[in-house]
């Protein structure tokens, strides 16, 4: 089949990534910004072998969860996937994304129901974002949706308020006054943010998660009841997880690659007080291959998108901590690091996730692991 031939398609589900799931002629269809159920005609995009890659050209039949994107942007601004989805379903698949990676990738035979904790906010809650200048064309806002062309974005319905202000602010702004090299601009809401008690300060080149509405019970169920002797927070940031953990453990160690991400942090444990905890400005694999801890009890890992490097899930099983907690923005990353820690002996507890970005298929998941005889999946 070649690219700009149409096709009607059923999709059948939502994978991870987003993208809907069809089949047809014996090949495997991946169309964007669908919802399952959709009876839909789409353009092939491109193709890869049996895989096709597609764009909706008509809706046929709509999907019982399809409701109307309100946002003018949907479909060309690249930032949100999941508009066309009711906010259940939205849940829905972000569940069965977990799962599809338990079982595809990390190779689980029985995958536990994932339960999704709803954001308080389904709009309006985002309190960082990049936003993309194009001098030639005198826009800003996000790459449109597979491109580097600058969809030009007047207000954007997942900011925090605050930042839309921001935007405005810098949409207003005399073209001559911008430096001819900026291609980006990094922004976010405020310079601090209180969360279970503890005060984080923090600025647009530190790290720090979008959405603070679901911070409280994302740490609760990350720490819970951990306690003991020594604890580790590997990509630790500006310390949303070192401070709680400081509070449950004699010693914590925090590891960090981020320069601004270090001072705030080390600012943040100064603050509250909290001298038996420390923060290490190095890489996570750089610093379990020279200096790493030798006796850790409890190691929470909190990596990029991209998930922990080898030399890191290596480090951990090397220090063999009674328990972890991971805490991951990508399904299959994670499932990628769970299979090999199950293979080195842990087994899973509990799974949680918390949806940090509606509107989009991103969802932040917790798994708390500990030592075989201790586990239960």
């Amino acid at each position: 089949m070649s690219a700009d031939q149409s096709l009607e398609v059923e999709v059948e589900r939502i994978l991870p990534g987003g993208l809907g799931l069809a089949h047809v002629e014996g090949k495997t269809v991946f169309v964007s910004l669908a919802a399952p159920g959709d009876r839909v005609r789409v353009k092939i995009d491109r193709s890869q072998g049996d895989l096709l890659f597609a764009s909706i050209e008509e809706i046929v039949t709509p999907s019982p969860v399809r409701i109307e994107p309100p946002c003018p942007y949907f479909g060309r601004c690249g930032g949100c996937d999941f508009q066309q989805l009711t906010y259940e379903a939205q849940l829905a698949a972000k569940a069965e994304m977990i799962r599809d990676c338990l079982h595809r990738i990390a190779r689980l035979e029985n995958v536990p129901e994932i339960a999704v904790t709803p954001s308080p906010r389904e709009w309006r809650y985002r309190m960082r974002a990049m936003w993309q200048i194009d001098r030639d064309k005198r826009a800003i806002g996000y790459y449109e949706r597979g491109s580097r062309r600058v969809c030009d974005v007047a207000d954007c319905a997942v900011l925090q308020p605050e930042l839309q202000e921001k935007l405005e602010q810098v949409r207003a702004t005399d073209w001559r006054e911008f430096p001819p090299e900026l291609k980006h601009l990094d922004v976010v809401a405020g310079a601090s943010l209180t969360v279970r008690g503890e005060v984080y300060q923090y600025n647009a080149e530190a790290f720090f998660q979008i959405n603070p509405s679901l911070l409280e019970p994302l740490i609760d169920f990350a720490l819970a009841d951990a306690s003991g002797e020594t604890a580790l927070d590997l990509y630790c940031g500006v310390g949303l997880f070192t401070l709680p953990l400081a509070r449950q453990f004699k010693k914590v160690v925090g590891v960090e690659s981020n320069s601004a991400a270090v001072r705030f942090a080390r600012r943040n444990l100064q603050r509250a007080g909290l001298a038996n905890a420390r923060v290490i400005h190095a890489g996570v694999a750089e610093w379990f291959r020279s200096d790493s801890a030798r006796q850790v009890d409890f190691v929470l890992l909190d990596p990029p998108r991209a998930g922990a490097e080898s030399a890191v899930i290596k480090g951990i099983v090397d220090l063999q901590p009674a328990e972890i907690s991971y805490v991951s923005c990508d399904p299959a990353t994670l499932a990628r690091d769970l299979r090999k820690l199950i293979s080195a002996g842990y087994l899973i507890n509990s799974i949680v996730a918390f949806d940090l970005f509606p509107q989009t298929h991103h969802v932040e998941t917790v798994v708390r692991l500990s030592q075989g005889r201790h586990g239960s999946v």
